[in-house]
C-alpha cells in the first residue's frame, strides 16, 4: 500500500489530537509508528499514552529551548541544528515505520528551525509505504499542494479566550 501525506493545519484546537488519533488506529493494527515533536517536551497526556505501546516510538526534543519568540539569535540558530539534525536522524530511520507524525512540522518550517525545501525532498524521497502526518498552523502553499489530505481545524469559539487555561487530558 502506498504510503500518503496528512496535513492537519489551522487555528483550532485538534491538529495534534488527530494526528495521534491516526497513530493510536495504526498502533492498534499492528503498525510501528514513529512521532517526532517538535517545540513539545513529550510530557502530554497523548505521549505517555502512546509510549505505553511496543510498535510506538515518541521522539520529543530533549533540549528546551522555551518559546520561540523570546530566543536570542544564537539561540534561534542553535534551535535550527537541533531540529535539523533530529529530522534527518528520524527521516534516516522511518523505513521501518508504518506511519511517521511531524507534530508541529509546519511551525518548525515557519520559524525556520527547519527548512521547508529540505522537508519536502525528505517527504519526495521517503519510503513507498511510509505514511506521513504533518501538523502545525501557517502551512505553505507548497506544503499543502504536496499533501495527499488536508484538514483545517477552523477556531469557532475556545474556552481560553474566557481566560480558561489548558487543562491536562484536555488540550495536553
Amino acid at each position: 500500500m502506498k504510503g500518503l501525506i496528512h496535513l492537519y493545519c489551522g487555528e483550532g484546537k485538534g491538529k495534534t489530537t488527530a494526528a495521534m488519533g491516526l497513530a493510536l488506529r495504526a498502533a492498534g493494527a499492528g503498525k510501528r509508528v514513529l512521532v517526532l515533536q517538535f517545540f513539545k517536551d513529550g510530557s502530554s497526556s497523548e505521549v505517555q499514552a502512546l509510549d505505553r505501546f511496543d510498535n510506538v516510538e515518541v521522539v520529543a526534543h530533549r533540549k528546551q529551548f522555551g518559546f520561540f519568540w523570546t530566543l536570542s539569535d544564537a539561540e534561534k540558530e542553535e534551535a535550527r541544528v537541533y531540529y535539523t539534525a533530529l529530522l534527518e536522524e528520524v527521516m534516516a530511520k522511518s523505513g521501518a515505520y508504518g506511519l511517521l507524525v511531524l507534530d508541529e512540522a509546519m511551525s518548525a518550517c515557519t520559524n525556520r528551525v527547519i527548512d521547508e525545501g529540505r522537508l519536502l525532498d525528505l517527504l519526495e524521497h521517503k519510503p513507498e509505504e511510509l505514511e506521513v502526518v504533518l501538523t502545525g498552523r501557517n502551512p505553505s502553499q507548497t506544503m499543502i499542494d504536496r499533501a495527499d489530505y488536508v484538514t483545517e481545524m477552523r477556531k469557532i469559539k475556545h474556552p481560553f479566550d474566557r481566560g480558561i487555561p489548558a487543562r491536562y487530558g484536555v488540550e495536553y
